[in-house]
Parts: structure tokens; sequence; C-alpha cells
């Protein structure tokens, strides 16, 4: 006899709400649609590459650093499998020569601070974090005009994209992203962002209705035009779209909810000197995409440094669960044909 599986209406209820209820808000296509990247790490079989990760580093050192900490990050770090993978002894001299001094704690004698009251200090050792740029979070907004740069360490992890398509799809898309292995929402947001800055916001004009209509940057001309941030069109009739224009020490990013944020672009071209080849050329091109794409690959290694020896894990635990699956199914059926002929 077959027996038909069949799901009970309340789950079958329960299930088409959570489908429906995981696609934002905008999905109808309002979202900010992110492309997604090409990344070494990605999916089942990806691995970061080492290069990629040692020049990010090197972004992050150079530019980031100025005003954004990686305190989940350890200078021993950089020279773990999986990782940046530097020497060593580069490391100990990195960590040596970084411009910060952290609290040694008392002497032999057990006094806290030197003749002249100050604290004992020392150098980075391996076993420290990455240290950042401020003592404190109080030091870090009144040098910043009140704002907290936030801790890069698990940016790729605190950020992800959003659905953008027909709501009937999200379903079908999220099934996707589980068979793809797809966990690089953080990282594709990152890199938009870094690569999504404008000199301008967009130009827009008015037809006879009021509407607002995308003007291309070579159309430009002396006619009345509006920067908008955003728009915000008006289906009612009679009423006209509404342009939000950007304030007053904001920048545009393509990528960033509401199209304004106070951070200035931080990457611009040849920006950071790369090591040269053997033919005398940096080893990558000295490109804000470049820049954007080899600092985010760093920045999701921060986040997930056992990334790559958790992938081969995984892969030896699914070989092991085959081996054992086909073992047990041979074990079984050595068994039950002795039982058959009792």
């Amino acid at each position: 006899m077959k027996h038909h599986f069949k799901m009970p209406a309340f789950a079958s209820a329960i299930v088409l709400a959570t489908a429906l209820a995981s696609a934002p808000v905008h999905a109808a296509g309002g979202g900010i649609e992110i492309e997604r990247q090409d990344w070494s790490f990605s999916g089942p079989l990806g691995l970061f590459d080492r290069a990629q990760l040692q020049r990010g580093f090197q972004v992050y050192k150079e530019v980031c650093s100025g005003c954004h900490s990686i305190n989940r990050v350890r200078f021993r770090n950089l020279v773990e499998k999986g990782g940046p993978e530097f020497p060593e002894e580069a490391v100990k001299e990195l960590a040596a020569g970084w411009d910060y001094q952290i609290d040694a704690g008392p002497n032999d004698d057990g006094e806290l601070v030197d003749d002249d009251g100050e604290f004992f200090t020392r150098s980075p050792l391996l076993s420290d974090a990455i240290p950042g740029p401020y003592k404190n979070d109080k030091q870090a907004q009144a040098a910043q005009n009140g704002a907290l740069p936030p801790d890069l360490s698990l940016i790729t992890k605190a950020r992800n994209t959003d659905y953008t398509g027909p709501v009937w799809f999200h379903p079908i898309h999220m099934l996707k992203d589980i068979v793809t292995a797809y966990q690089e929402g953080g990282a594709d947001y990152l890199y938009a962002l870094l690569t999504g800055y404008s000199s301008q916001a967009p130009a827009y004009k008015r037809d006879n209705k009021g509407k607002l209509l995308p003007v291309k940057e070579d159309d430009v001309g002396s006619d009345t035009v509006e920067r908008c941030a955003t728009v915000t069109h008006e289906h009612d009739e009679g009423k006209k779209d509404v342009c939000t224009p950007m304030q007053e020490g904001m920048n545009y990013n393509a990528a960033f909810a509401g199209h304004q944020i106070a951070m200035a672009g931080p990457l611009s071209d040849e920006g950071v000197d790369y090591k040269e080849d053997a033919s005398g050329k940096p080893v990558a091109p000295l490109t804000t995409d470049q820049y954007s794409r080899d600092v985010t690959a760093f920045l999701a290694w921060a986040a997930d440094p056992s990334h790559d020896q958790r992938k081969r894990m995984g892969w030896l635990v699914m070989l092991y669960l085959l081996i054992t699956t086909v073992l047990l199914y041979y074990a079984k059926k050595s068994i039950w044909k002795r039982l058959k002929k009792h």
C-alpha cells in the first residue's frame, strides 16, 4: 500500500507565511539591488586567496585603520594558516613598530606608574589584538564630530544584501542560496559601498506633470536640473514627485540606504602602492575597484578566520558519512540475507 504524505493545513500556512515574511517590504523592486561578486571564497569549495588577504591588510592598515579598528583580530592571526599567512618574524616587527603602546601593568615592585605618574607601557606582541586608532569610544567620538566609527572585525557579518525581486520568487531564491551555500552577502554589500561613491547625486528634470525623470550627466545643461539623493514617486493625480536633496556634509553613495553617508569615499586610484613583481609592475591593479575587493576579502576573513578549515572539515565529514552509509548498507544486507535463510 502506498502512503501519501499530506501536509496539514496549518503547517502549509506557516510555510507560506514564513516565505512571505522573509521578503523585504520593498521586494517589488523598490530596494537597492546589490550585484553579487565572484569571490575566491564563494561556494562550498571556495577558499581565501592568501595574496589577496595580504593586499587587503595593507589597504586596511594604510587607509581604514585611521578611523576603524579590528579589535577581534590578533597579530598572531596574520600568521596562522587560512589567513594572510605573513612570515612570523615580519609580523613581530609589524607589532613592535605599530604606532601604539599597550598598558604593561605593574612592574616587578607592583607599581602601575613611573616617577612621572605615567602608566607603564609596552609595544604590542603577537598575542595582542591589533590596536585601533583610539583608546576608547569617547576619544573616537571626539575626533569624529560625535560619530563612532564601527569596528570592522565583524562588519561583513553585520551587513547583508536585500532581495529585490518579486515576492513569489523569493522562496525559490532562498532555496538557490541554500544549494549554492551563498554566505557572501556582507562582502557583496561592503564592496558595493566602497565602489558606490559619486561626486554628485543623480540629476533629474520634471515633466509637465511634475514627475521627475532621470537625466544622463552628458545631457545635463543649463536648464533647471534637480539633484536628488532619493525620489519619491507620487501616484495620485496632480501630485508632484518629491526630491530629497543632499544634506550638507553628506556624500552620495548608490549602495547606502537613503544614498547619503557621512563617511567620504576612503579609496582612490593609486592611493595604495602594492609591491612589484619581477617585471617591476604592481602585483595587482592600483585602482579603487581592486582596493575595494582586496580589503573586503580581508575583512571577510577577519569575520571568519576559521573559514577554510571549516570547509575542509565539512568535506571530510561528508566523506566520512558517505563511507559510513555504504558500510551500513552492506552490513544491513548481509544481516538480513542470513536471517531470511532461517
